[in-house]
């Protein structure tokens, strides 16, 4: 047997035994869905019933882009904020996954105000066999908080942030330690929290980096944040959520009552395992300082952009690969990167002096060019999600929700702003293993970055691999259902191409088949040559391509077969059912 052979051999037999029950339970279980129209379909009174039951919070969801006028110019004219996105139930923030999915409106939609409203639910589309959705922040790449033949549940409305000077878990024993911690309704935005905890608060709770991602939805995921090489993922800093499960149970869970379903919705997925109205979070004492560095860099040949790039790795390996750093550095067209990096714990001062040898590299060698000089910028922790701050000392950096009655702290960075509604051609991810840091491996790694990047940029999100993170972060990551691959990840490669939105009804919005053709194949062309250079890698859930191979094993690794077992046990009818979630083989989830 030769050794891919034996590699393969070794990534399916753990999940043989599983694949084996999973037959008898997809053939028992494919067809139990009601469409709109076809016989079993509730009946306009059952509706009407279940409207009443949560006290007149069901709708029938209408996109702004089709209802009146007036509507109409509004949702024109706010297509670029995604605040106002997200204040519809009947839009998302994704727009549509070429060859994959567009975003519709719901059947119906429960705007639920409580964890009862949403039990009440779940427990008539269990009983009806109707589809059920859930949609907080929206940002779904797979699509998954949208179906138009479905029971949308909406959790925007349950967005309230508590602080905890000393939290402790039901259920625990007499004595535990008491911990600052945050509780947060499942509909919050990290900027919602981030007010709270951090500009108000002056403490840390390790979230998302764009400030409009649902907190819930980036929790399940796993949860990567601009720090999390400091203070892991976000799933690992859970201490207690409030779940529905599919028995219509409201179960307060936590690493002592119910520990497998806790340990399922700590990066198994969202909507796989119940639905999460609540989230209570560890907070951190907040870093006197954080900051940036940015600036871009161009080669003049395509040997001279190699070394560039293992130099780059380099430095990262001696320099960066610590809990201080964060952000991405990117490889893109005309040989060139770009340098997007966050730091914490340092004055301007010390993060000047840890770039300055890599500075004073490049500038030694006449085939590089700055496009744009470094540079290195700090403020007080405090203040880094801080409108106001930021209204005063970098308007720039900012873009604020301008409606009249919006609260004056949303705000999301302006780089994220081109991801308001698009429409996605093609993505796809990669853990990076460590070993590619070492001076026998780097080159290759180099080599494959720059040719993957001459069809597609590359970007290495370095806080999305935890390998330099310190002991506890990386012991309480390794207790979530995250693949593991990630502890020793030092970042996650991201290749992305996307278009305009393509809500139905936007005025001259249309598909660009050729152009989302060409961008599909070229986002597959620069994945597959990084996957040449590491076959296998695993894949972040929240971050990967609609259409992922072995998907499985990409994303969760070993945890598979367990978070499987906590699905047959917590949802064995799956009502649970995503594009790509555990336990949608043989639906059309």
């Amino acid at each position: 047997m030769d050794r891919r052979t034996l590699l393969k051999t070794a990534l399916v037999l753990p999940l043989l035994p599983y694949a084996l029950k999973l037959d008898a339970f997809t053939a028992a279980r494919a067809a139990t869905r009601v469409r709109p129209g076809s016989a079993g379909w509730p009946t306009q009174a059952q509706w009407q019933a279940l409207s009443r039951q949560v006290g007149g919070r069901l709708s029938v969801p209408r996109s702004p882009f089709l209802s009146d006028a007036a509507s109409r110019a509004e949702a024109v004219a706010q297509l670029t904020n995604p605040f106002y996105i997200g204040d519809q139930v009947a839009l998302t923030q994704t727009s549509g996954y070429f060859s994959a999915w567009t975003s519709r409106p719901s059947a119906y939609a429960l705007t639920a105000e409580r964890a009862e409203d949403i039990a009440a639910a779940v427990t008539f589309a269990r009983k009806h066999g109707v589809r059920l959705v859930v949609k907080g922040g929206g940002h779904s790449y797979q699509g998954t908080s949208c179906a138009a033949d479905s029971l949308l549940v909406w959790t925007r409305k349950m967005n309230h942030v508590e602080m905890h000077d000393a939290f402790v878990p039901s259920g625990t024993a007499p004595g535990t330690r008491p911990m600052p911690a945050v509780s947060v309704g499942a509909g919050a935005m990290w900027i919602d929290a981030y007010s709270e905890v951090t500009t108000r608060g002056g403490r840390y709770v390790q979230g998302g980096g764009c400030t409009t991602v649902g907190v819930a939805g980036l929790v399940t995921g796993g949860g990567f944040g601009s720090f999390s090489k400091r203070y892991g993922t976000a799933a690992s800093n859970l201490l207690e959520a409030e779940v529905v499960t599919a028995d219509g149970e409201i179960r307060v869970v936590n690493a002592y009552r119910d520990p497998e379903l806790f340990w399922a919705i700590k990066g198994g997925g969202g909507g796989c395992a119940g639905v999460v109205t609540r989230l209570t979070l560890r907070t951190h004492d907040l870093p006197d300082t954080v900051g940036a560095v940015f600036g871009e860099i161009q080669a003049d040949s395509e040997e001279a952009y190699r070394a560039l790039a293992s130099e780059t790795l380099r430095f990262y390996r001696d320099a960066l690969c610590n809990p201080h750093w964060g952000e991405q550095i990117g490889f893109r067209g005309e040989r060139t990167m770009a340098v997007s990096m966050v730091f914490q714990g340092l004055d301007r001062t010390a993060a000047e002096a840890v770039w300055a040898p890599f500075v004073a590299w490049v500038k030694q060698h006449p085939a590089y060019a700055f496009r744009k000089p470094l540079q290195v910028v700090a403020m007080p922790a405090r203040h880094y999600w801080d409108a106001d701050f930021f209204r005063e000392h970098a308007p720039d950096v900012v873009v604020a929700d301008a409606r009249e009655d919006a609260p004056r702290n949303h705000v999301l960075w302006k780089g994220d702003q081109a991801q308001v509604g698009w429409y996605i051609h093609g993505y796809a991810s990669a853990w990076m293993p460590s070993r590619f840091l070492g001076d026998g491996e780097r080159d290759t790694l180099a080599a494959a970055i720059c040719e993957a990047a001459s069809r597609m940029d590359v970007g290495l999100h370095f806080n999305k691999g935890l390998f330099g993170a310190p002991p506890e972060a990386l012991a309480a990551s390794r207790d979530t259902a995250t693949n593991p691959a990630v502890l020793d990840a030092f970042a996650l490669a991201i290749i992305g191409n996307s278009g305009d939105p393509v809500y139905e009804g936007l005025p001259g919005a249309h598909v660009d088949e050729a152009r989302a053709k060409d961008g599909a194949a070229r986002v597959k062309a620069a994945y597959a040559r990084l996957l040449k250079t590491i076959p296998g890698a695993g894949s972040y859930v929240s971050e990967s391509d609609y259409f992922q191979k072995d998907w499985q094993r990409a994303f969760w690794g070993g945890n598979y077969a367990r978070l499987a077992k906590a699905k047959r046990r917590y949802d064995p009818g799956r009502l649970f059912l995503v594009h790509h979630g555990v336990g949608s083989e043989g639906t059309d989830a």
